[in-house]
């Protein structure tokens, strides 16, 4: 959270980054964050190393998101981000793994197994890595004192922005 709250107060976005299923999380989790007032993009690991790097700044957060933490496609977004000097938070079951060794932080997430009963489709585990980016959506907001009025002036469209400015 810290690492998080000194990247936004220097002027940093937050970069979120998913393979397969952990990808849609990663949009979900960014869309949470910016609507929150904390400025975030989702990033395809597979484009950034076709160019979409340059969404990245120095004063940036990748926030890597992979189960496993050793897909082709992460572990080549790390290496990629290490160069530029963009620090690296990982949520992944295995701070062992190429993502854990290459980021600065890890936070561990595993389950103990997924409801697939192959055990195989990512259910379980992107079910946990979205409740835990909600958590941190919530805590990155309360720790900047985001307001309701900020609420609504992120949310002009829709039913709930509309009952937000019509009371704000």
């Amino acid at each position: 959270v810290r690492l998080l709250l000194e990247c936004l107060a220097n002027g940093g976005k937050i970069v979120v980054a998913g393979v397969g299923k952990n990808l849609h999380i990663a949009e979900k989790i960014a869309a949470t964050l910016a609507s929150t007032g904390a400025t975030s993009v989702a990033l395809n690991p597979s484009q950034a190393v076709h160019g979409d790097l340059g969404m990245l700044a120095p004063a940036d957060v990748l926030l890597a998101l992979s189960y496993s933490g050793d897909s082709e496609e992460i572990k080549s977004l790390a290496l990629a981000v290490r160069r530029l000097g963009v620090r690296i938070v990982a949520l992944t079951c295995s701070p062992q793994s190429a993502l854990g060794v290459l980021s600065e932080l890890v936070v561990p997430i595993g389950v103990p197994r997924e409801a697939c009963p192959f055990n195989l489709a990512p259910t379980a585990s992107t079910t946990a890595t979205l409740a835990l980016g909600d958590a941190l959506a919530m805590v990155l907001l309360d720790a900047r004192g985001f307001r309701r009025e900020d609420y609504a002036r992120l949310h002009p469209g829709g039913a709930i922005g509309r009952s937000l400015l019509y009371r704000a």
